[in-house]
C-alpha cells in the first residue's frame, strides 16, 4: 500500500479548524514524455502539441511539447493523498466537481508540479455527509505563473 494512504486520522473539528488555512505542499512530479504519451493514449487525444516533440518545437511558441490540461488536472488526485488530512470515521470520500477550474500556463514536457493545497469550507450537508472545499495551485517548478488554480469540491462520508 502506497504511504500517502497511511496518514493518521484527525477528527471532524481538528478538520474544520484548517479552514481558511494552507493545509500543505505537496511532493513533486514529474510530467514527462512517456506520461503525457499514456495520457493521450487513455483519451485518445494524440494532438501534435502533446505527442510529437519535433513538430511542437518547430510550430508552436511553447518551444516543446505540453501536458493536455486534463493530465495536469488529474494529478491533483494523488497531490491531495499527499497533503489532506484523513478524518476520524469516513468511510469514502467521492469528487464533486470544481466551482472554478482555470489553466493558467501549459507545462511543457519535461517540467515537475506539485500542488498547494488551502481548506476553504468543510461543512456538514448531513450528518454523514462532509461538504469540503478546496482552494488548489498547482505549481510548475521554474515557472512564475501556475499551471491552474481550482476550487475543488469534495464529498466525506461518515458511518
Amino acid at each position: 500500500m502506497n504511504e500517502v494512504w497511511k496518514k493518521p486520522p484527525v477528527s471532524l473539528a481538528t478538520y474544520q479548524a484548517m479552514i481558511g488555512k494552507e493545509v500543505g505542499v505537496s511532493s513533486w512530479h514529474l510530467v514527462d514524455q512517456n506520461r503525457i504519451n499514456a495520457y493521450a493514449d487513455v483519451i485518445e487525444d494524440h494532438q501534435f502539441i502533446h505527442v510529437d516533440p519535433e513538430r511542437a518545437r518547430r510550430e508552436t511558441a511553447f518551444g516543446s511539447t505540453v501536458a493536455h490540461g486534463f493530465l495536469t488536472m488529474s494529478l491533483m488526485s494523488i497531490m491531495s493523498y499527499e497533503v489532506m488530512p484523513v478524518i476520524e470515521g469516513t468511510t469514502m470520500g467521492v469528487n464533486y466537481g470544481f466551482d472554478k477550474l482555470r489553466f493558467i500556463s501549459p507545462v511543457k514536457a519535461g517540467k515537475r508540479v506539485r500542488g498547494r493545497f488551502a481548506l476553504a469550507e468543510a461543512r456538514l450537508r448531513k450528518p454523514t455527509e462532509l461538504l469540503s472545499r478546496t482552494n488548489v495551485t498547482v505549481e510548475i517548478e521554474g515557472e512564475d505563473k501556475p499551471a491552474l488554480v481550482a476550487d475543488w469540491i469534495g464529498l466525506i462520508y461518515f458511518a
